[in-house]
């Protein structure tokens, strides 16, 4: 493989992670708090169980990740479907270690020393919960948010 193959997958890999940060924002606010709401609901419900309905969207948003991955090493070779497929599953650990670990605390740890951007994106993230209904809602990114949520007011 040469180089320039190499670089490009990697450009690749890179473009569909933040890529992917737009398709969340989208699916977040117009389908999470659209017609499938039913789905998302539980995640703006409180309780005291492990799992929440809305945990089917991770399914949901693997399997492009494992079809170009295995479309691409099985069927049809190709780094470029691999790259894609690589770059997609990043933004889903990346989405996992931030908003069902540190922000939501569904394993318990949170680290101690935090960046003025990871406490911006969580201060954004606890402002779209002071929502409970799926209209009026705000901050719909996972791993983007607006410097207006710099100095936010929000507890955690």
């Amino acid at each position: 493989m040469s180089i320039w193959v190499i670089v490009l997958c990697a450009l690749i890999t890179i473009g569909t992670f933040l890529f992917m940060e737009f398709v969340a924002w989208f699916t977040h606010k117009y389908i999470m708090h659209g017609f499938l709401w039913t789905w998302h609901k539980s995640h703006h419900t409180k309780h005291d169980h492990t799992f929440e309905r809305n945990d089917l969207f991770a399914v949901v948003f693997s399997l492009p990740s494992i079809a170009l991955i295995m479309i691409s090493t099985s069927f049809y070779p190709s780094p470029y479907l691999t790259a894609a497929g690589i770059g997609i599953f990043c933004y889903g650990a990346f989405y996992v270690i931030f908003h069902d670990i540190i922000v939501h605390q569904r394993i318990k740890w949170r680290p101690k020393k935090r960046s003025r951007y990871l406490d911006r994106m969580i201060r954004a993230h606890y402002i779209h919960h002071k929502v409970r209904t799926k209209e009026d809602a705000e901050a719909f990114g996972f791993l983007y948010a607006p410097k207006k949520y710099e100095d936010a007011n929000v507890h955690e």
